[in-house]
């Protein structure tokens, strides 16, 4: 997919280089259950991505996110959480080499595009750690609604994480776009 500054594609083997440059900062994996990234844990990632875009029915789209000279840049991802109900999960990581740069609003929306219109998705969502007032912005800036909070959503190496739960429709993101968002 490619849209303003970035290309987002399938991974590729040679992509744990890229993914390491950001999943071995502590600053990117503060807010998460993972990393800092070891080289193993970088080349492992890729490799699940890899196998998970075999399976049928496809659940996980992960993205490459480079920019038009092919520098990578970081990673963006959907998950279908039910294939019934059209709902999905959003996430994404940006190498902070390129944070401030409204790079991870690009990703997201990227990810609401291809979410509605290829995956014909009704409901997604996203969360991020109260703390992380960065994703929180990126969320709000792509016309995500913040529902509410969810207490100890995940165990992080310095306790239990609450996070925010956002999310949009499909007609209310069509409506956003419409009106200039």
């Amino acid at each position: 997919m490619k849209r303003g500054r970035l290309i987002m594609r399938e991974f590729k083997v040679s992509d744990w280089r890229g993914v390491h440059d950001y999943a071995s900062v502590e600053a990117v994996c503060r807010y998460q259950p993972w990393g800092p990234n070891t080289i193993e844990d970088s080349r492992g990632f890729v490799r699940q991505v890899l196998t998970d875009r075999e399976e049928e029915p496809r659940i996980r789209y992960a993205f490459a996110v480079t920019a038009r000279d092919e520098q990578f840049i970081g990673a963006g991802e959907l998950n279908i959480k039910s294939f019934n109900h059209r709902s999905a999960e959003i996430g994404y990581m940006v190498n902070p080499a390129f944070w401030r740069q409204g790079i991870g609003t690009e990703i997201a929306e990227q990810l609401l595009v291809f979410g509605f219109r290829k995956l014909k998705m009704h409901r997604i969502a996203a969360t991020c750690d109260v703390r992380n007032t960065g994703s929180q912005k990126v969320l709000e800036n792509i016309g995500m609604m913040r529902e509410g909070t969810v207490p100890d959503h995940l165990l992080l190496a310095d306790g239990w994480r609450d996070s925010f739960l956002y999310s949009i429709l499909a007609p209310e993101w069509e409506k956003g776009r419409k009106n200039g968002r």
